[in-house]
């Protein structure tokens, strides 16, 4: 049976035929001798296939995920340059060794796939880091391996087996930072955005010193979102890589290619004025819509968008070189007849900026005029629905009273530096309240600009320092896109909450998909479901097998869940049986205004 075998890229023979009926015993794959025969017709000895497979760094396994039994080929022991297999033997056990230098594992690639088992399983390919062999100082060297395999489901759906194949497609010892499979995007083959960013770094270095000028695109791939949706994300990641390699055949040997987001490819071009980078825009917008892409739902055709600046004319820094290709990029959108459109001074005067300047100056006068307040929603337990705590949300109205919506604010104040202060405000308002009430427990939002910020520690101690016994009451809430964006500032900014005597959840855990390991290495202590996955999960498969998949992954590293956007009783039903901790949304309680700015709406009612 297929479930039972192991996988290879290249079939060395046949471990055993469906229906054998050798004219002669069979050659044996674990030995070089054949049958006798006669001279003339005998034929040259396979090699042993553990010496293939060590030659070009493959090793077969297969993995019970039920029992957690990890079974290797023959050869794993040379492949991975260890005397001892047994600690890889687990699936818990292998998991141990990833580097955290990996971005995904096969835990995750399996348990929080899209896909469904239709009875022929389903197929993964990732690239990740391991701690394995001797860096020759007497400690573990990182080993980056691909793996290629398939896991099969059981009969309740969920993942029950895999088998596939790890192969080795670079070594490198630590202190040598940089290896190739560090600086590549592992689905396209391109240079990863980090790696990307370095090269256009030095770009502008060498303009400067040269006097020249180099233009930088961003392309966007068209309806890659449907694609998912239709198709599956092993689809869209097909026709990303695609796009990728299709544009590189199409570039000259001094321009470079890099991953700059999901949907979003990065062109550095070397030497170009802005006819030119038309010109080149214009070559790949055409490469890419000629032919339809190959991919296992059959073929599909696609189209681009480009964005383009030229540098040092238009950009002076790396920084301002991708806000305003991003700008340019935005404007194909809103111009839906112009598929490439280049920067110029004038998209800056456009009328979302001027609305952007506008509700800055809103916020700026809504904190001084403390018309920035909080509104508490209830956290319940799952098992009797009675508040366990609350999420503090912010606030603000207008001079007139109008309430603004945060999904208004909060993006506006992300762009202009604002949303830091929006944070503190949210802080010492609900440090108020625990202080007020021994009793309360409250959670807050903290912004990716606000973790990042060097300075928040020491502000949020002063604010602590003055409402003794708070924190212990305080959560901080931090997304996981935040999170896995840097995972060593992570740490960090986790480390420092912890310091301060609060405890850390993970917001929107699901939507970033962090890997098995590095959600151990964050070491939260509690996981929040994202709530675009919880609002359906009563009418939709996908979205029952990903929670439930969330869920079990929680509970195995033994950290409680809150699931968001609860609002029926039958997503009640179906999350306490799965074992979710805690219910958030409509179905137990809105976001309820308090303080001055709930006193003031009462006095004018």
């Amino acid at each position: 049976m297929e479930r039972n075998s192991f996988l290879l890229k290249k079939p060395i023979g046949h471990l055993t035929p469906a229906n054998p009926q050798p004219a002669a015993p069979p050659r044996s794959l674990l030995s070089n001798s054949v049958p006798s025969r006669p001279a003339a017709a005998a034929a040259p000895a396979l090699p042993d296939p553990r010496v293939i497979l060590n030659s070009i760094g493959e090793v077969v396994y297969d993995w019970d995920i039920h029992g957690d039994r990890l079974t290797w080929g023959p050869n794993a022991r040379e492949v991975f340059q260890v005397v001892d297999l047994k600690p890889l033997e687990t699936g818990h056990g292998y998991a141990e060794h990833l580097s955290a230098d990996s971005q995904t594992s096969r835990f995750s690639a399996i348990f929080q796939s899209n896909e469904k088992d239709a009875g022929t399983g389903v197929r993964f390919q990732i690239q990740y880091a391991l701690m394995l062999g001797d860096n020759g100082r007497g400690g573990a060297a990182t080993m980056w391996v691909e793996d290629n395999g398939k896991w099969f489901a059981g009969p309740d759906g969920r993942p029950a087996r895999a088998h596939g194949v790890v192969r080795l497609v670079a070594a490198r010892a630590e202190g040598q930072p940089g290896g190739p499979a560090a600086r590549l995007d592992p689905l396209t083959g391109v240079l990863n955005r980090g790696s990307f960013a370095e090269h256009l770094a030095q770009m502008f270095t060498e303009a400067g010193r040269n006097h020249t000028s180099f233009a930088l695109l961003l392309i966007s791939i068209d309806t890659l979102s449907l694609v998912n949706h239709s198709f599956g994300y092993n689809v869209g990641d097909q026709l990303i890589a695609g796009v990728a390699q299709r544009i590189a055949g199409q570039m000259r040997a001094t321009d470079v290619i890099g991953r700059y987001a999901g949907n979003k490819l990065a062109l550095a071009l070397d030497a170009c004025d802005p006819d030119q980078m038309l010109v080149a825009a214009n070559r790949f917008i055409s490469a890419v819509s000629a032919l339809p892409f190959e991919t296992e739902s059959g073929p599909l055709q696609t189209n681009v968008r480009v964005g383009g600046v030229v540098a040092p004319r238009h950009a002076r820094t790396t920084q301002i070189m991708f806000q305003h290709a991003e700008e340019a990029l935005q404007a194909t959108r809103t111009q839906a007849a112009r598929r490439m459109v280049p920067y110029e001074p004038s998209l800056a005067r456009d009328d979302s900026r001027i609305r952007t300047q506008m509700l800055a100056e809103q916020i700026v006068a809504a904190l001084n005029d403390r018309r920035i307040g909080i509104a508490l929603q209830p956290i319940v337990n799952a098992s009797d629905g009675k508040p366990a705590f609350y999420e503090a949300l912010m606030r603000m109205h207008l001079e007139d009273g109008t309430l603004v919506a945060p999904s208004v604010i909060i993006p506006i104040a992300e762009k202009v530096g604002l949303v830091q202060l929006l944070d503190q405000r949210v802080l010492e308002l609900s440090l108020q309240k625990l202080s007020a009430d021994p009793n309360l427990r409250l959670s807050i939002n903290m912004s990716g600009a606000t973790a990042h910020d060097p300075e928040w520690p020491a502000r949020a101690q002063a604010s602590i320092g003055a409402h003794p016994g708070a924190a212990e009451r305080l959560i901080v809430e931090i997304t996981e896109t935040c999170a896995i964006e840097d995972i060593e500032d992570a740490r960090r900014v986790i480390a420092s909450i912890k310091a301060l005597g609060a405890k850390v959840a993970m917001d929107d855990f699901g939507a970033g998909h962090t890997s098995f390991r590095n959600l151990r290495l964050l070491d939260v202590d509690l996981l929040k479901i994202d709530g675009a996955f919880v609002q359906n999960v009563a009418h939709s498969p996908d979205d029952r097998f990903f929670v439930r998949t969330l869920i079990d992954l929680a509970r195995h590293l033994g950290i409680p869940t809150v699931a968001e956007w609860v609002e029926n009783q039958e997503t009640v039903t179906l999350l306490r049986e799965w074992g979710v901790d805690y219910f958030q949304g409509a179905f137990y309680g809105q976001a309820i205004e308090t303080g001055e700015m709930a006193d003031q709406k009462s006095a004018v009612a």
